[in-house]
Order: structure tokens, then C-alpha cells, then sequence
């Protein structure tokens, strides 16, 4: 998994290029009719019902537009929200905070759909052993955001991207001539580079999850597209050489079953890719 630094850095990143994507050379509106030295306060006012998150990302946001503006927290990441709460009062430079407020809502209004999803997704697997993990399928560019959400939302990261875990799916299988053959290759492929990656194997059926556990150093088998019976017989088969991750099509409506076959996890590129954001507004007092 990616350093706290490295992640810190994304986010570093995201926020400049977010402000040079929606400044430019200047917020020509607010430097058109607001003087420079006015002073204004502003609430983050929530309008829907959910998990807010992003709060502690909107006080970077506005520290790197303006470090003089100062911000009141009220609700800390996580908390569930209902129509008229306030998250957060920010004072300052009125032109800072209009500067500022595109990125924050924009931010926040996703983060917060995302942790909302999540956290309805980890009630539907309480009691069991299973957690739910995350994808790559996010939204290009601001990753670190969805899955800090994620996050925030009660769930837990998979990998951050290609760099820092090892995962076989079909086309490496099959590119590379077959399941054994992509293990040896990627096993000899860490021992020349020095490098220390866990590896993931995707399985589509119970014949290629037999043939993964003839290799030793497998972190974890991802049993794709099964359904519940073979799922089941998967896990068992597997027992504890490595840890199982169910994925391919799983919903609010089939996790809890899938739960109960007994996988370490779950996986879902919906808690990422098909949220509706939640209602918020940042609005002067």
C-alpha cells in the first residue's frame, strides 16, 4: 500500500490542480465587484441525509488558497448528517473563501455520496468476518479522495493503484501464457527488481483456484464472478494458505450472502463509480 507521504502528496496535488483548473489567472467575478480587503463568514450547510466527508480536506483547501482563513469545525469526518446541520463555519478573506468554495463543495459533495455508500455496505456485512474493499475504478485524477472516503465511510483500501500490489487477472493470465506461468514470472520478476509487492490471483472457476494453491506465495485469491455455491467450495478448498476476496457484480442485494460463504473480503467498483452526491452548500452569514 502507498506511505502516508505518498498519499499526502496526491492530495497536495489534487488541490493545486483543482484551483489551477477552476482560477486560472483569477476569480474574475469576485475581484470584479468585492474589494480586496473585505471580510466574510460562511457556514457549510448540509441538505441531504448521510456520512459527511471530506471536512479535514476542505481545511487543506482553504489553508493552501489562504492561510489566513480560519475554520470552525463542528462535525468531524464520518459523522451521519441530516438536512440543516452544519459542518463548518470558515472566516477570512472574502475572496478566499469564493476562491475556495467550487473545489470544497465539489469535494465534498462526492466524498460524502462515497462514504454514505460505504457505510450502508459494512451495516450489511455486520455479524461476519467479511470487509469491503474498494477498486481502481475511480474517477481519473482525484483517487486518493475517493478512497480516503472510502475510508471515512468505514471500509478499507484495496490497493491505491499499479504500483504497490501485484494483481493477476485474466488478460496477465493469458497473456502470459497461463496461471502457473504468470505466478513463476511475477515471483521471479520481485526477486530481480527488489521488490516487495503482495500478490493477488483472479480465479475464474474452481479448476483455476486448484491450480493457484499449487504455488506457494499467493497473498490472496480473487474468486470472480462465482456464485454462492461455488464461492463456498472455493473457501473451503482454500482454508488458510491465503486470504479470499469475492468480486464481479456484487450488490446491496447479493453481499450479505456472499459475505456468508465466508470471504475475507469483498471487493466493489460501485462504492466508487456509482454514487449520487449528497446536497450540500456553503453559504455567507
Amino acid at each position: 500500500m502507498i506511505t502516508a507521504l505518498q498519499f499526502e502528496n496526491e492530495i497536495d496535488l489534487i488541490i493545486a490542480n483543482a484551483i489551477r483548473e477552476d482560477v486560472g489567472d483569477g476569480d474574475h467575478s469576485s475581484l470584479a465587484c468585492i474589494p480586496g480587503n473585505a471580510t466574510g463568514k460562511a457556514k457549510l450547510l448540509v441538505k441531504d441525509e448521510g456520512i459527511i466527508a471530506g471536512i479535514k480536506f476542505a481545511q487543506q483547501v482553504f489553508d493552501h488558497v489562504d492561510s489566513n482563513m480560519e475554520v470552525e469545525v463542528l462535525l468531524e469526518d464520518g459523522t451521519p448528517v441530516k438536512y440543516g446541520d452544519i459542518a463548518f463555519y470558515v472566516e477570512g478573506s472574502s475572496q478566499s473563501i469564493l476562491k475556495a468554495e467550487r473545489l470544497v463543495l465539489n469535494a465534498m459533495q462526492r466524498m460524502s455520496a462515497i462514504a454514505t455508500k460505504t457505510n450502508h455496505f459494512v451495516t450489511l456485512l455486520e455479524g461476519t468476518q467479511t470487509k469491503i474493499l474498494d477498486t481502481r475504478k475511480t474517477t481519473p485524477g482525484i483517487r486518493a479522495l475517493e478512497k480516503w472516503a472510502v475510508k471515512i465511510g468505514g471500509g478499507e483500501n484495496h490497493r491505491f493503484a499499479l504500483y504497490d500490489m501485484i494483481m493477476l487477472k485474466d488478460n496477465h493470465i493469458d497473456f502470459a501464457g497461463g496461471i502457473t506461468k504468470a505466478i513463476q514470472k511475477t515471483q521471479q520478476y520481485l526477486t530481480d527488481t527488489n521488490r516487495d509487492l503482495k500478490i493477488i490471483v483472479e480465479a475464474r472457476n474452481l479448476e483455476e483456484v486448484t491450480e493457484i494453491l499449487q504455488s506457494e506465495g499467493v497473498y490472496r485469491i480473487l474468486l470472480d464472478n462465482f456464485d454462492y455455491a461455488d464461492t463456498r467450495k472455493a473457501v473451503e478448498m482454500i482454508g488458510n494458505q491465503c486470504l479470499t476476496e469475492s468480486s464481479g457484480g456484487i450488490n446491496e442485494n447479493t453481499i450479505r450472502k456472499y459475505a456468508e460463504c465466508g470471504v475475507d473480503y469483498i471487493s466493489s467498483g460501485a462504492l466508487t463509480h456509482s454514487v449520487h452526491n449528497m446536497d450540500l452548500s456553503l453559504k455567507a452569514v
